[in-house]
């Protein structure tokens, strides 16, 4: 299968030849921003997974240090409530010794007993609100510790980051200029068919040389006749198997060799 690009409407006509050594050097500059970002490999996944972790963190701190307080609140509420009631029964007990029927003795022991009740209950509340208090306290200092932990982790990931960025970012910037230099040289049917074929391959290749009688690509066999359409720079080819573009090596290894000076 064969394709033969369209004249781009300029005053100087740029040859098939032209088109396939601007689109390999564009491959060239490509293949290289590739290896730049992955450089960086699962770093800025990383970085924004560990700020999600620490807002999630932070959140739930927040919330255990609320919910620490409102426990203490309760607690001190009910030593409140304690020392009411044994006012109370200090005061019952003063009257007994004015009672004149035991109509009335009962009648005060039984606010005696109802306030102590009050009191035993409040120690059973007090001891089981003590036990939430220790798994909320044992639980904040786990997410603190977690928090701190992930803090280091996420300043460590962002310095790797910034430093891969800082060293590479001077190259990216180059890269990105020669890219325009080279695309201005393809008509714009051809630069989207090489952006749709590179978009669609795992290795970001759209255009790759013939070697030992195969593609370059996909690694299949490329008939003589159509590696002679190749090596003539005549019209564009396109691998029949992975869609790919197709040029010879000699081209493809003088214009990588003219890339690196």
């Amino acid at each position: 299968m064969s394709t033969t690009a369209n004249k781009p409407s300029e005053a100087k006509e740029i040859t098939v030849e032209e088109k396939l050594r601007a689109l390999y050097s564009l491959q060239t500059i490509d293949s290289k921003t590739d290896e730049i970002h992955r450089l960086c490999g699962e770093l800025p996944l990383e970085v924004q997974d560990l700020e999600d972790e620490l807002v999630g963190l932070d959140t739930r701190i927040q919330k255990t240090n609320e919910e620490i307080a409102a426990l203490e609140g309760d607690i001190a509420k009910m030593k409140n409530e304690i020392l009411q009631a044994k006012d109370a029964i200090e005061k019952y007990k003063e009257q007994q010794g004015e009672i004149r029927n035991s109509r009335q003795f009962d009648s005060i022991n039984k606010e005696i007993e109802f306030q102590q009740l009050e009191i035993d209950l409040r120690d059973k509340k007090i001891r089981e609100t003590n036990a939430q208090l220790i798994t909320k306290k044992n639980s904040l200092a786990d997410s603190q510790t977690r928090h701190s932990d992930r803090t280091k982790d996420l300043e460590q990931k962002k310095n790797e980051l910034e430093s891969i960025i800082a060293d590479t970012q001077k190259e990216e910037e180059e890269l990105k200029g020669k890219r325009v230099e080279f695309a201005d040289k393809v008509e714009e049917r051809l630069l989207k068919a090489y952006d749709r074929i590179r978009s669609g391959a795992k290795n970001g290749l759209a255009i790759v040389p013939v070697m030992r009688d195969a593609c370059g690509g996909c690694y299949n066999k490329i008939p003589p006749q159509r590696q002679l359409d190749v090596a003539s720079h005549q019209k564009v080819i396109v691998c029949e198997y992975c869609g790919r573009i197709l040029i010879d090596v000699a081209m493809a290894t003088e214009i990588k060799e003219s890339m690196e000076q």
